[in-house]
């Protein structure tokens, strides 16, 4: 807001400085000045000649070059009488001094942003990245990371975003920069593993598996490497290892984890053997300490329960996908067929959840 005084003080001292000497008095008073002076000298040209101080010639072409500027000096008071042109010129200065500093302030105010606050240099640099499109972006970090290789925060950022764009081979080589710069890490492996066998079609190929069984080494844990590992055995025509992989996964899982359903699918794929579903954290605590065939008991008891609850309530979408995935984890997919079909005719009616759960369902191989 002081900027925005500061010009407008600025912008009037303009308009003032230019429109001044409109505003000024002409040149008629000084007119009047000349012919009383030229006036005066007259009479005293004629006292001098009297006195005999200048001769007839010299007081004669001194009275007439006078009298010249006499004549002119009384006709510009004359044409200064009678124009209006200096009270024009006043009022013309005066609505020029107060009108246009008074339209520009209310035009400010109609189509401008006086109620925003100021914007720093800085933010304003930065403005156009945050609108820029990702592919911009991504050009910009590539320019820097071409400048400085040695950002690894940089190759970090830069190497998934590459991934979602659908650029895998330079998603591979940011990848790898990332790993050279900040250290390996089970999960900077496991990304490398995943560029690498994005890049070739979904195949885990030796180099992929490779990072894959390094990211396993770093920490046993890490869900993307042994779900492609399962993949790169199911690849390798090994179903039964893939099968091991997974079911160790899916036992160890909590029953939240964000790819248990991927796994679960996975596992049903190469026809896995039972493995408990999700349990909630109250029923593992409750089965810690039960015995293999307890658990089973229980967890078939947690089933039927659901089942029969669906027959009864048949608009639950996620308990009729629980039902289903139960019973193919459990090596029942008769009973998961049953129980899709059973889900089909409850949501019959409404087809937004039919394709719902039809979404959801997709690669278990019951349809088929």
């Amino acid at each position: 807001m002081s900027l925005w005084f500061v010009l407008a003080l600025m912008t009037a001292a303009a308009v003032l400085a230019v429109l001044w000497p409109l505003g000024r008095r002409t040149g008629s008073t000084q007119g009047g000045r000349e012919s009383v002076v030229y006036r005066d000298q007259l009479a005293e040209i004629e006292r001098d000649r009297a006195a005999g101080l200048i001769g007839a010639t010299e007081a004669e072409a001194a009275r007439v070059e006078i009298g010249r500027r006499l004549i002119a000096a009384s006709d510009a008071d004359a044409e200064a009488a009678v124009s209006p042109r200096p009270a024009l010129r006043r009022a013309t200065a005066l609505l020029a001094l107060v009108g246009l500093p008074l339209l520009a302030v209310t035009l400010y105010l109609r189509l401008g942003s006086p109620q925003l606050p100021d914007f720093p240099l800085a933010e304003r640099a930065r403005q156009p990245v945050a609108t820029a499109s990702l592919d911009t972006l991504v050009a910009q970090v590539e320019a820097h990371l071409e400048k400085n290789p040695a950002d690894g925060r940089g190759w970090e950022v830069l190497a998934p975003v590459l991934m979602k764009l659908g650029r895998f081979d330079e998603a591979v080589q940011a990848f790898r920069k990332s790993l050279a710069t900040n250290g390996e890490s089970a999960g900077r492996h496991a990304d490398l593993g995943e560029a690498l066998a994005t890049a070739a079609n979904g195949v885990v190929t030796a180099e992929a598996k490779a990072e894959f069984e390094r990211a396993v080494a770093l920490r046993a844990d890490e869900a993307k490497a042994r779900y492609f590992l399962g993949l790169a055995a199911e690849q390798d025509g090994r179903a039964a290892d893939a099968a091991a992989i997974w079911r160790a996964m899916l036992a160890a899982a909590p029953a939240d984890a964000p790819w248990r359903p991927l796994v679960q699918s996975a596992l049903a794929r190469v026809g896995g053997g039972a493995v408990a579903p999700a349990l909630s954290g109250d029923a593992m605590a409750a089965a810690k300490d039960m015995t293999e065939g307890d658990r089973t008991a229980m967890i078939r008891g947690m089933v039927d329960r659901l089942a029969t609850r669906l027959q009864q309530n048949g608009d639950d979408v996620e308990g009729w996908l629980r039902l289903v995935r139960a019973y193919m984890v459990l090596g029942e997919p008769d009973k998961a067929r049953a129980a899709l079909a059973d889900a089909r005719a409850a949501l019959g009616q409404n087809a937004e959840r039919l394709k719902q759960l039809n979404d959801a369902l997709k690669g278990l191989g019951l349809d088929g």
